[in-house]
């Protein structure tokens, strides 16, 4: 916006400078002429008197001796009464043109070298025409013209600096409000909530100001609403928590038991991770730092051994492949143990008992790749399944397990994918973008491509 104001003035005020400088120019030009021609017709009237009364050269040679201009003047006298023709001083001008203003009676100037040339005719008391022949040179036209160029040209340099600073300056002043505004709306989407913007500048912008201003607020009190009504409900929560932990409590001895407390455990310590986190001054927004992530594979194993349980009470046959070495990725712990659970607790929750199922994790050179297949009936509408994960819920799922899958994979750069797995169920592909620092060594092959590890699956 800034450089195309001054851009604007810039060219309004050179437009302004040429219509008006030029002419002026071509003015000063014509002016510069005229006095210098006008001087000559003085030069020539003052011969005239000394012509009507005689015509003898040596009484004409001491006339225009007096006048001070013999070197520029020359009078041309046809003959007459048997007089001789008489021409006095340097002739300049071409014969046919002293022809022409005698025979015609009006005053001409004429082109010759170096300049031009005032033929003036004067009426004989004999009745014939003499031509008063006055040179002018160039520099005598051009006299002052140079230097009226130069002062309009330098006037109209200084009128288009003077418009730039103007502009600029306006600019400016519109620009700085519109950069604060755009750098204040950047830092509230990277989780700012302080940020806001200084209501001044021009009408338009400050009442833009005020309204970012007054939306910042806004953002902010429906954040801190929302950060309540989550700790709210998840303080619901802890009655039916204390229920079932004494109820686990009387289970006895044995791994179903020990597994179930287990589980309560850990529900009460997400329920209090999420009422910290609902309750936090703001957001974290910041990307994980160096040596952030877990081992992905130590993670499915954990997860594997607690839902093992709950597959062999329902009879169901389970595998895992690629988790019997680290594979470091950029993702908290609790976050890929959510996921986990997520996806493994729709196979669960959504096929037959007895259904298999099985948890494959590949890495990559770029990327790490986990894949949670079943023998189910499979999904008839992906992208609906995708859709309820973004929170619509449908069919008595709440829509939450696969937006946590999602948001997991889409905070490193991948995705996910639903597709047909190999055991003819489902197959819920969780792409894991690698970073620089979490990348394994190079190996052959193309890069950027999955290799699975041919290892045997331990199936159950």
């Amino acid at each position: 916006m800034r450089w195309a104001l001054v851009k604007v003035c810039l060219a309004v005020t050179a437009m302004v400078v040429v219509a008006f400088a030029v002419p002026l120019g071509l003015v000063v030009q014509e002016m510069a002429r005229d006095r210098a021609f006008s001087g000559a017709e003085r030069e020539a009237a003052a011969l005239a008197p000394a012509l009507s009364i005689t015509t003898d050269r040596g009484q004409l040679e001491k006339v225009v001796a007096s006048a001070g201009s013999d070197a520029g003047m020359a009078v041309h006298i046809p003959p007459a009464d048997g007089r001789a023709a008489v021409d006095l001083g340097r002739q300049r001008a071409a014969d046919e043109d002293i022809a022409t203003v005698r025979k015609l009676g009006r005053a001409s100037t004429t082109e010759v070298s170096g300049g031009s040339t005032l033929l003036q005719p004067v009426a004989l008391s004999s009745g014939t025409i003499a031509v008063v022949e006055v040179y002018v040179p160039e520099s005598e036209v051009s006299n002052g013209v140079g230097t009226a160029w130069a002062v309009l040209a330098a006037v109209g340099a200084a009128l288009v600096v003077g418009s730039v600073a103007v502009a600029d300056r306006l600019g400016v002043r519109m620009v700085r409000p519109a950069q604060r505004l755009a750098e204040g709306a950047h830092d509230l989407g990277e989780g700012k909530l302080g940020a806001r913007v200084p209501e001044d500048g021009p009408t338009e912008l400050r009442l833009a100001a005020v309204a970012f201003n007054s939306m910042a607020d806004q953002v902010v009190q429906l954040l801190a609403n929302e950060r309540e009504l989550a700790a709210d409900l998840s303080h619901r929560l802890r009655t039916p928590l204390t229920v079932l932990r004494l109820n686990a409590a009387s289970l006895g001895d044995g791994p179903a038991a020990e597994q179930t407390r287990a589980a309560v455990a850990q529900l009460e310590r997400e329920v209090d991770t999420i009422i910290r986190t609902a309750r936090e001054a703001k957001p974290q927004t910041a990307a994980a730092g160096p040596g952030a992530g877990c081992d992905a594979a130590e993670v499915v194993r954990e997860r594997m051994a607690f839902w093992s349980a709950l597959a062999e009470d329902e009879g169901r046959k389970w595998r895992v492949a690629g988790a019997d070495r680290p594979v470091r990725i950029p993702v908290a712990r609790a976050d890929l143990a959510a996921a986990l659970d997520a996806l493994l607790g729709n196979v669960f929750r959504h096929t037959p008992e007895g259904t298999a199922f099985a948890v494959d994790l590949h890495n990559g050179e770029d990327a790490v790749i986990v894949l949670v297949s079943d023998a189910g009936p499979g999904i008839a509408d992906p992208a609906a399944a995708m859709a309820r994960g973004r929170g619509s819920g449908a069919d008595g799922s709440t829509g939450l397990g696969l937006d946590i899958v999602r948001r997991l994979a889409e905070s490193t750069g991948g995705d996910v994918r639903i597709g047909s797995s190999v055991l003819g169920g489902t197959e819920v592909r969780v792409w894991i973008q690698l970073d620089a620092r979490e990348r394994p060594p190079a190996r052959r092959g193309h890069r950027g491509t999955v290799r699975r590890r041919r290892r045997p699956a331990r199936v159950r």
